[in-house]
């Protein structure tokens, strides 16, 4: 373990010779100074935090200014140390690199998603300026979690599940897979102890009944290569606990039928010999269909070459076998820090070591121009958590996509343009539909035509975050016009509800208070129905949306509920105030009040003892209880603003608009309505049917896929 100046050095001494010695020694001492006094949850001094961090980064071989970084990356933050102060004594990359780690430290990215995203752009800013930031932090990180028990239970919690969804990931993108594993199972082992304590425990047993499979496969492998005149490291290991709750979870499976959970490296001295080694790997074991993936002739793009390969082993167990020469290991080992990294005294030229400004640039180009920022954080949580796939153009030129890609992923992974056009697909010469997922080395053909512009359905058939902001941006431009138009008439509709105009001031103010850009932005969200016109009026006016004094509050409006118990009105009926009721109790969950002719009751018929005999409050309810009409109107100008208007002026909120089918004459829409009672909604439905526009008006029961899932999530609670 590294305690003092001299123990450091010497570790970097050993892949550096030619460190500056006396510089990092100065900043051991420096850093050493400004934390004196100050200690650790655990007691102890807190200088063995970032004496810690800088020996991780050491082991990794990486230069003087990123150790050094690492020494001090606390002093700016926690101690007296300033900005000037660190670039006078260390100079002005160091400054600026423990600057950048200080920004990031504040960076609070477990908080709300509009402040996560936000973050997330900084982080990406941060990575973008210079990427050994990110590789101090993931190193502070690292320790941190190593030593996280000295911290309250639910620190622990919340740093855990931040490594988890944040930086563990982050790690892999990076091409740090042993940090990424080592990440994982540190927070695996605070968010699930009794799954991690369960899977270590029948690790014991099973080396008890089995023996060492590791040394066995490992000394069967060598026999194997020398008999092909071979020389090669070969290296066999268990995976991490997390992995293997991961395939666990994954495939559905238990511990016992689980098959590859031990892995094997073998390390050669050229290209050509890890071939010849995949060669006599697969003439001793039958190789496994599917799960063999070249990543030497199609590279990740953080640099990882290697090639990946799972044979059936000794009494049918899978083991998964990574071949690889010494130069690829380095980079597999370290991602894109390999970059910095030093051997023997100089810059490692490591011939596969990506360019940090290149990757960075491929990997934050994906976001540029999405500007909502959960669509944003979407985006980001694609990319970084996905693993990829390899097809090819035509051309035979490759195209790298996250599993479970479309061909419209394969179109926009090409360019935007084609993206667009896209009309169709084939995949190996056979005609597919837009939503089959692609998968390793297949040809993908796209076939675009003039004039066509991108489908909302889009968006559930694409997976990447390119692909969904470029449709985004498409759908709003196309529709922003029809938006626009349609928001107008709600938002007039809802303040001539409670008796106000409006103008184009109110609705600037609204979009002011709302944070949005302008009065276009504020129509567009409305007719898109992201916002609903009951939050609007609100912006404005907020004593006009509350609750009248002589209304029935929400929380009381049933009768026959126990004291404290809650309610949710059941997706599938919507049952209003008026209508007849039965209530459905769920442990922790409350009551689900369904419609006495809800046909979703017939689930519950064998369970009485979760049956409530409740009705609603005889007073008088607000508009807030949301009812779905199914309309079919003519296609003509105006007619749309002529329902909203007649929808507000019977004293209704409309929550969202949903068009269902279109035709040259007719289209049927489903209206969100937000009503009083079952009598309010009886008027409303006469009052529109007398439109001569409307040729159809039903109220709208989800008797499809949606409620059955419903109703099966209830009867498993």
């Amino acid at each position: 373990m590294t305690t003092t100046a001299d123990d450091l050095v010497t570790l970097v001494r050993g892949f550096n010779p030619k460190t500056n010695e006396a510089l990092i020694r100065d900043a051991f001492s420096y850093g050493a100074r400004m934390h004196e006094g100050q200690l650790r949850h655990s007691g102890e001094p807190y200088f063995t935090h970032p004496v810690a961090v800088a020996a991780i980064l050491a082991e990794q071989q990486l230069d003087d200014a990123t150790i050094i970084t690492a020494l001090l990356h606390d002093t700016i933050e926690d101690t007296p140390a300033s900005y000037s102060e660190v670039e006078q004594l260390f100079g002005s990359e160091v400054a600026e690199l423990v600057d950048g780690v200080t920004k990031l430290t504040n960076l609070q990215l477990n908080s709300s998603e509009t402040k996560q995203a936000e973050n997330f752009r900084k982080l990406f800013m941060a990575m973008a300026k210079d990427l050994r930031v990110i590789l101090v932090k993931l190193s502070d990180r690292l320790h941190n979690m190593r030593t996280i028990k000295a911290m309250r239970p639910e620190k622990q919690v919340q740093k855990a599940r931040e490594t988890m969804d944040i930086f563990a990931p982050l790690a892999g993108r990076m091409g740090m897979q042993w940090m990424r594993e080592e990440l994982e199972d540190l927070a695996f082992q605070v968010l699930n102890p009794e799954a991690r304590t369960s899977i270590m425990r029948r690790f014991i047993t099973l080396q008890k009944e089995t023996g060492d499979v590791i040394e066995r496969i490992t000394t069967d492998m060598r026999k194997e290569l020398a008999q092909a005149e071979l020389e090669a490291e070969i290296f066999g290991r268990a995976k991490k606990p997390y992995s293997i709750w991961r395939k666990m979870e994954e495939k559905e499976q238990s511990f016992s039928r689980l098959s590859d959970i031990y892995g094997f490296r073998i390390i050669t001295d050229s290209e050509e010999d890890c071939y010849r080694a995949l060669g006599a790997i697969h003439r001793r074991w039958r190789a496994v269909p599917g799960r063999f993936k070249d990543y030497i002739s199609q590279p990740k793009t953080n640099g990882y070459r290697s090639i990946h390969t799972t044979v059936s082993g000794r009494d049918g167990k899978r083991v998964e076998v990574q071949i690889r020469t010494r130069q690829m290991h380095d980079v597999a080992e370290t991602g894109v820090a390999a970059h910095w990294s030093y051997r023997d005294g100089v810059r490692s030229r490591n011939p596969f070591a990506v360019d940090p400004a290149k990757w960075i640039a491929q990997l934050t180009e994906q976001f540029d121009g999405e500007d909502d920022h959960q669509n944003f954080l979407e985006a980001v949580k694609l990319e970084m958590y996905t693993d990829k796939v390899f097809c090819f153009t035509p051309k035979g030129e490759v195209i790298k996509l996250p599993k479970g890609a479309t061909p419209i992923d394969f179109a926009y992974a090409i360019h935007t343009r084609i993206g667009s056009a896209c009309v169709g697909a084939k995949i190996d010469g056979l005609r597919v539909p837009l939503w089959t997922r692609v998968k390793n080395g297949q040809s993908v053909e796209i076939i675009t035509a003039e004039g066509q512009t991108p489908q909302v359905t889009w968006l559930d058939i694409a997976t990447t975050g390119k692909a969904k902001t470029a449709i985004r941006r498409s759908l709003r431009h196309v529709d922003r016009a029809r938006f626009a138009k349609l928001g107008r008439e709600l938002a007039r509709s809802a303040f001539e509800q409670v008796g106000k105009k409006a103008t184009d001031k109110v609705l600037a103010t609204a979009a002011r208070a709302l944070r949005l850009g302008d009065v276009d932005d504020l129509l567009e969200q409305m007719g898109s129905a992201e916002l609903t016109g009951r939050e609007v009026v609100s912006a404005v006016y907020p004593e006009l949306s509350k609750v009248r004094g002589d209304e029935v509050e929400r929380k009381r409006a049933v009768i026959g509920l126990e004291l404290g118990q809650s309610f949710d009105r059941a997706p599938c009926c919507e049952p209003l105030p008026g209508e007849r009721i039965v209530g459905i109790t769920f442990r922790g969950k409350g009551v689900t009040l369904h419609a006495i002719d809800c046909d979703r009751l017939s689930a519950y018929e064998e369970q009485p003892e979760r049956w409530l005999d409740l009705r609603w409050h005889d007073g008088s309810h607000p508009a807030a209880y949301g009812v779905t009409l199914d309309v079919t109107v003519s296609n003509d100008p105006g007619v749309l603003g002529r329902i909203c208007t007649l929808i507000g002026e019977a004293g209704a909120n409309i929550a969202d608009l949903n068009f269902v089918e279109r035709k040259p004459d007719f289209f049927r829409v489903l209206v969100h309505a937000e009503l009083r009672d079952a009598g309010q909604l009886h008027s409303l439905m006469l009052t529109l049917e007398a439109e001569s526009h409307v040729a159809a008006i039903t109220r709208y029961r989800d008797t499809g896929v949606q409620a059955d899932a419903i109703a099966a999530v209830e009867n498993a609670q």
